[in-house]
């Protein structure tokens, strides 16, 4: 399964936008079209890569757009871009989303105690290689950290590009503590602290920051391709929060 880039628009300015077809040339949507699972037998998923690692520019998928290209966010008229956060340089793995998945607004997560932020589930790939912003990639799940971002529940499942000539070594989240010493302080530090160059206070986290383990991760995303599910087939709504202001998060 290949897919192609086209973009219009210049970059790094509002106008921006990268679309995506298919191996027959047709566009498609990043978001509902490009399938969640690569190899679903052995639990393989299709990764969109938002941000290439290293990369400051807040791009992501438009879900509201029709065909829901890449663009950069936009907040208070201002294009975003993450602060470097001493000793990082930009997002410190290529930073993407999982497709065919959705963060129900309108779901209180009975772990978290918070509903989710209304995106497709986002990834981080700790692989070798510098991802290029809209590349489909095939990923193996190794964990996921629950970021609590102001009162939502935005998952961040860590994962590793099957391509990458290390994926063989890495098959929980306990693989990269041992093969990647420093690698999850570095990206619990960089969630926590990110928003606060920006005035923001720091970040929160569900279970006290631990990581959980792959199959904690992939029961998430599976909880959040039926979300995605529920949603195209009309038996639920987008929106903000729809009945659930009020995140009562739990730390353990």
């Amino acid at each position: 399964m290949s897919f192609s880039m086209e973009e219009r628009g210049r970059d790094n300015t509002a106008d921006y936008r990268l679309y995506f077809r298919n191996a027959e040339g047709k566009y498609i949507s990043p978001f509902h079209d490009i399938p969640i699972y690569a190899d679903e037998a052995e639990n393989i998923f299709h990764a969109v890569v938002e941000v290439p690692r290293w990369t400051n520019a807040k791009m992501e998928i438009a879900t509201k757009d029709p065909l829901n290209p890449l663009k950069q966010d936009v907040k208070k008229g201002n294009l975003r871009y993450v602060s470097n956060v001493f000793p990082h340089k930009g997002y410190i793995w290529n930073y993407g989303a999982i497709p065919q998945t959705w963060e129900d607004p309108g779901h209180r997560d009975e772990d978290t105690g918070c509903c989710g932020d209304n995106d497709p589930i986002d990834i981080c790939d700790i692989g070798n290689k510098v991802c290029s912003r809209g590349e489909v990639i095939r990923v193996k799940v190794l964990g996921t950290l629950a970021l609590i971002d102001e009162g939502e529940t935005d998952w961040k499942v860590i994962v590793i590009n099957l391509e990458d000539p290390e994926a063989e070594d890495f098959n929980d989240i306990e693989d990269v503590r041992r093969l990647k010493p420093g690698f999850l302080e570095a990206t619990l530090d960089w969630f926590r602290m990110y928003k606060v160059p920006d005035g923001k206070p720091e970040n929160q986290f569900a279970f006290n920051g631990e990581f959980k383990n792959r199959d904690f991760a992939i029961k998430t995303i599976k909880d959040t391709h039926s979300f995605w599910k529920a949603l195209i087939s009309k038996k639920t709504d987008a929106g903000e929060n729809q009945g659930c202001q009020v995140c009562a998060t739990k730390q353990a």
